[in-house]
């Protein structure tokens, strides 16, 4: 049976505190019920007060034997406990923006990362930003992908997509912010059948001749580069991270081991292959070693003349002792790294210039590779070189025959059938 007391708050309100015991040692289910009101804000009259009195004990006492009520030690328990639930509810951009971006950070290069942040961005933020992570279905992301393919992206940025959201949901899964991940049950999106995979672009052995006999009006800075991209297959941030002292000169070699970036938060910055295969050592061609060296002998000049016009008293400058700078390419006369747009600017100067249609870096590193693989170098040599994982990226990207091989592997049948 309750108890009853009839109690007052500090700000004169009169209540009566109702007490349902819950046995020996255990503490009571206890509520309040205040003195019943007027429409006019008046406290009602005795009798009336104590009948609801009466309706709220008998209701309270039912509640109780129902196990309805929590103790008070149970309901803050219970609160608590639904504080904690909320606390790892998050929706999809709150997710995004406290738990996976800043791990990415840590763990991915500078451009891997702006490349999550701008597939978030543009295209993941806008349709799933506001929704709690675990309320995110198989249904609706299926839904997304299916658009974003029929839309006019390429299927390689729509594939990126999937990946920057598989590895968000694996990553709150692995933390128990959701219960599975969704993305289990869609279909990874495939390539149209209108949109296969085209060849990387790339100039025909003649092209390359041409583009080296123009370069012989160039400055050494920019032979001496464009050489090392022809040469090698080299990335154009991995030439412009390139240090002297990993130009081996002795036993013409070129020591790879890092990547200059650029973009508008982090301005200029330096930092190590993505996978462990960048990290290589890459032989250098005599005629390159060389043209390296003529480059230097100017950098150090060139390092001394403005010196020399720094110099108040116009002394003799002792060349022995003028620091050569620690990058191979640097901005015109001093000694920081050179900015890597401007690698892509003066191929298109360069281009335009000798009439070399769609002249930039990266084409050729796509030249250097394939003109290896087509003249028999092994794909796990040529992986080596080029600072693939493995050879299978290798062929995947250069599965493709040129004129001049298959025209050379039809006289090799014919000479070899008689």
């Amino acid at each position: 049976m309750a108890s009853i007391k009839l109690m007052e708050t500090k700000d004169g309100k009169r209540f009566w505190k109702i007490s349902v015991s819950r046995g020996y040692g255990q503490s009571p289910y206890t509520t309040r019920f205040y003195w019943p009101t007027k429409e006019n804000g008046d406290p009602v009259a005795a009798r009336t007060a104590e009948r609801e009195l009466n309706k709220a004990v008998a209701a309270f006492e039912n509640a109780c034997a129902a196990g309805e009520i929590l103790s008070r030690a149970e309901q803050k328990q219970k609160e608590a406990e639904e504080q904690a639930q909320a606390a790892k509810i998050k929706t999809f951009k709150q997710y995004g923006e406290q738990v996976f971006m800043p791990a990415k950070k840590i763990t991915c290069a500078e451009k891997t990362r702006k490349y999550y942040q701008n597939a978030l961005d543009n295209h993941l933020y806008p349709v799933f930003g506001d929704i709690p992570l675990p309320e995110i279905t198989s249904a609706q992301l299926s839904a997304f992908f299916l658009s974003k393919q029929a839309s006019a992206l390429s299927h390689s940025t729509v594939l990126g997509l999937y990946v920057t959201a598989n590895q968000l949901f694996t990553m709150a899964y692995m933390e128990d912010a959701i219960g599975r991940n969704p993305l289990d049950k869609v279909q990874r999106p495939r390539q149209k059948k209108d949109d296969r995979r085209s060849d990387p672009p790339r100039f025909t052995v003649e092209e390359v001749k041409y583009i080296r006999k123009c370069l012989a009006n160039a400055d050494l800075k920019w032979q001496s580069l464009i050489q090392i991209l022809i040469t090698t297959g080299m990335r154009r941030g991995e030439v412009c991270a390139l240090t002297w002292d990993k130009i081996d000169f002795k036993n013409n070699v070129i020591i790879v081991d890092g990547n200059l970036g650029y973009t508008p938060e982090a301005g200029i910055f330096r930092e190590k292959p993505k996978t462990e295969s960048g990290n290589r050592v890459v032989p250098m061609a005599g005629e390159v070693a060389e043209v390296l060296k003529r480059y230097q002998a100017e950098q150090v000049a060139a390092v001394a003349r403005r010196t020399a016009r720094l110099e108040k008293d116009h002394k003799p400058l002792d060349f022995k002792k003028i620091t050569v700078p620690k990058y191979v390419f640097t901005v015109r006369g001093g000694s920081d790294p050179i900015y890597p747009d401007s690698v892509n600017r003066f191929f298109a100067r360069f281009g335009k210039a000798y009439g070399i249609e769609d002249f930039h870096p990266h084409k050729l590193r796509h030249t250097a590779i394939s003109i290896m693989l087509e003249n028999g170098v092994p794909e796990v040599t040529v992986a080596a070189i080029a600072g693939h994982e493995d050879a299978s990226v290798t062929h995947k990207i250069y599965a493709h025959a040129s004129e001049d091989g298959k025209q050379a592997a039809i006289k090799l049948l014919a000479n070899v059938i008689g």
